[in-house]
């Protein structure tokens, strides 16, 4: 929910029927696994990279790799299984046919589910009315919802509009754009009237679905308040004490409000467009059922607001939108070096190695890039103007980090306590690339070992490389001497206070 941590997992009854959750990685899938934990749910989780929720302590429960698409990897992870959520979509993955795609693999599941005897399917789609959509984004959710019906089984599909918590793509989309455009020109869909509902509400629903297993159909979720978007922007800019004109006014090309979000916001081109474009279909709901049959009493706009500006301020994000984007493959070893070009750094730090692995495992993000700072910004500007994801993402945490977690323009690969981080880009290349930190014992302190990594892939592979390299001479040297640093100084601040 928005977002209180359960206090420790229920322990599992192994006689409750097994849930399965499609999206475990994603930004509502992750937040769903530890509450239908706590719940005492057994719980088994589809993933296409299982390496992304090694990080997660989610106690009981099985990762199986698969993909929605894929009838063959589906039969294992749907044995057993008595009733799966579907919480996967392909928007913002950088495909013209998102909505083809999201088409063929709700049909693809709910088949798979119809041969493996799953009793039910718990989706969360978008609201609005199927009449008025102007929206491919929003027509898509609902015609995945009818496909998962397509095979005869059973559905309960939730329809919500914008999710308000901190670390959603809607929601940081409006919290960016109000906190750094004193003045907004904007697009006249910002008078679209919208129901905005809070995760925790939306958890809520989800979590009671089991305690329902004959409930089947649509049910429409939303808070408390009907609001349009400009008041929404100026209720975030009201409770963070800004005072924000908002001017409507008809934009004569709908791309340049798109292009617009993607150089203001963290939210990459791929994911602002469907999102904009569905600003322009209202979303309320018309049939309030959901609240006869669950007891979800959702909260008003301001109060779902406040809980999401303090999980911020306590730096206690559980999952963002960025943490279920991927961008290149992932689980790549790097053991081989053959065809792989390398920079590799290394030192003696006079600090153990839980000190050295702490200051490498905040870079990025609010913190920054201590050596070249603004090589890695135009960077991530560049990588912006080719429609990639930018330097503007951040991170989840200032400190903390966990396998798939987002690092500005990089992913967590690998991450072993104390030891190894390996950062994987999904910066728009011709090629691939890693940045590897290892720290081990040496002496009275620590070797600490930093290695560049980049595949290159045909000549403008290979032209990439060498036009970079003169850059490395200022970037890599100073950042494991800033790191060396930040690690030596947070041991002698420890030792101070110590005495």
């Amino acid at each position: 929910m928005n977002e209180p941590k359960p206090k420790g997992a229920t322990l599992m009854d192994p006689g409750k029927p097994l849930i399965l959750v499609t999206g475990a990685t994603g930004y509502i899938g992750g937040r769903l696994v530890p509450r239908l934990l706590a719940a005492g749910h057994r719980v088994r989780c589809l993933a296409r990279n299982p390496e992304r929720l090694a990080g997660r302590v989610w106690p009981g429960v099985e990762v199986v790799q698969g993909d929605v698409s894929d009838p063959v990897s589906l039969e294992p992870a749907l044995h057993g299984v008595a009733q799966a959520y579907y919480l996967v979509h392909a928007m913002g993955e950088d495909s013209p046919d998102f909505r083809g795609r999201d088409l063929r693999q709700a049909l693809t599941f709910a088949e798979a589910c119809a041969q493996a005897g799953v009793r039910r399917i718990i989706y969360l789609g978008g609201l609005g009315d199927p009449t008025r959509h102007r929206s491919d984004h929003l027509a898509s959710r609902q015609e995945v919802g009818a496909a998962l019906g397509s095979s005869g089984l059973p559905v309960l599909e939730f329809r919500a509009a914008v999710i308000v918590g901190s670390g959603s793509a809607s929601f940081e989309m409006l919290r960016h754009l109000t906190e750094r455009l004193p003045i907004m020109i904007t697009p006249r869909w910002v008078n679209t009237r919208c129901q905005p509902i809070g995760v925790r509400d939306v958890l809520g629903y989800l979590t009671e679905a089991l305690e329902h297993p004959e409930v089947a159909g649509i049910f429409e979720i939303g808070g408390r308040d009907i609001l349009d978007y400009r008041g929404m922007m100026l209720g975030y800019a009201q409770a963070q004490g800004l005072r924000r004109l908002i001017v409507p006014m008809n934009v004569p090309f709908p791309i340049l409000s798109v292009l617009w979000v993607d150089l203001v916001t963290p939210i990459p081109l791929a994911l602002a467009g469907p999102l904009v474009e569905g600003m322009s279909t209202e979303v309320v709901v018309r049939d309030p059922r959901a609240l006869e049959v669950f007891r979800v009493r959702p909260m008003a706009y301001r109060e779902a607001l406040a809980l999401a500006l303090q999980r911020l301020d306590e730096d206690a994000v559980e999952t963002t939108w960025a943490s279920s984007l991927a961008g290149q493959p992932e689980g790549r070893e790097l053991g081989s070096h053959e065809g792989l070009f390398l920079e590799r750094h290394h030192c003696h730090v006079k600090a153990q190695p839980h000190a050295v692995f702490q200051a490498f495992c905040a870079l990025g993000g609010e913190n920054g890039w201590p050596a070249g700072n603004w090589m890695w910004q135009a960077r991530g500007f560049l990588d912006r103007a080719l429609r990639g994801v930018g330097m503007r993402r951040g991170r989840r945490h200032p400190a903390k980090l966990r396998v798939g977690d987002p690092v500005d323009f990089w992913r967590v690969e690998a991450l072993e306590p104390d030891r190894l981080l390996r950062l994987r880009s999904e910066m728009k290349l011709d090629g691939h690339a890693w940045l590897q930190f290892t720290v081990r014992p040496e002496g009275t302190g620590s070797r600490l070992e930093q290695t560049a990594f980049f595949e290159p892939h045909g000549l403008l592979g290979l032209l990439y490389w060498y036009a970079v390299l003169p850059l490395h001479v200022f970037v890599f040297p100073g950042m494991i001497r800033a790191i060396r640093n930040r690690a030596e100084t947070a041991v002698k601040a420890s030792g101070r206070k110590r005495r």
